[in-house]
């Protein structure tokens, strides 16, 4: 069962997604309860990798009311857990120009928050005018289909 937190539209635009990974999240309690109301963003957010671990950096969690003095920094930079051959394969790949790792969602899986993160390559101006072009044109065919 998964529960929905948020998700990154701005990644689809931005993004040739060419490869996904599911990874933990290490969260303070307060973090946890925030997600759970859907109190997060990650709109500018991006995943990096320091000394063989992963870190997202600038997610948004919206402090929690009730926590008091012992909350948590808003956009702090939070470790993402994944195992050690997965990291070197996406090392390997991020060392070619343009890659990117982008969080696609975040979400709860089996009451553990968990968060997918997209390999991407930025579009380029262009790319995104023919995207936007091919998409008019498969819904141009779609209406012409119905019409039948």
């Amino acid at each position: 069962m998964e529960l929905l937190v948020c998700r990154n539209p701005k990644a689809a635009q931005l993004y040739d997604i060419e490869d996904k990974l599911e990874v933990g999240m290490v969260l303070t309690g307060s973090e946890v309860k925030s997600l759970r109301n859907r109190k997060a963003d990650l709109d500018g957010a991006y995943a990096v990798i320091e000394n063989d671990e992963l870190f997202l950096h600038k997610m948004h969690i919206a402090p929690y009311a009730q926590t008091g003095y012992t909350g948590h920094v808003p956009k702090a930079v939070r470790k993402l857990l994944a195992h050690r051959e997965e990291i070197d394969k996406w090392r390997g790949k991020l060392t070619t120009k343009g890659y990117t790792l982008v969080p696609l969602q975040v979400y709860f899986k089996n009451g553990v928050a968990k968060c997918q993160l997209g390999l991407g390559r930025g579009k380029k101006k262009g790319d995104e005018r023919e995207a936007l072009k091919a998409k008019a044109e498969l819904n141009e065919a779609r209406d012409a289909a119905r019409r039948r």
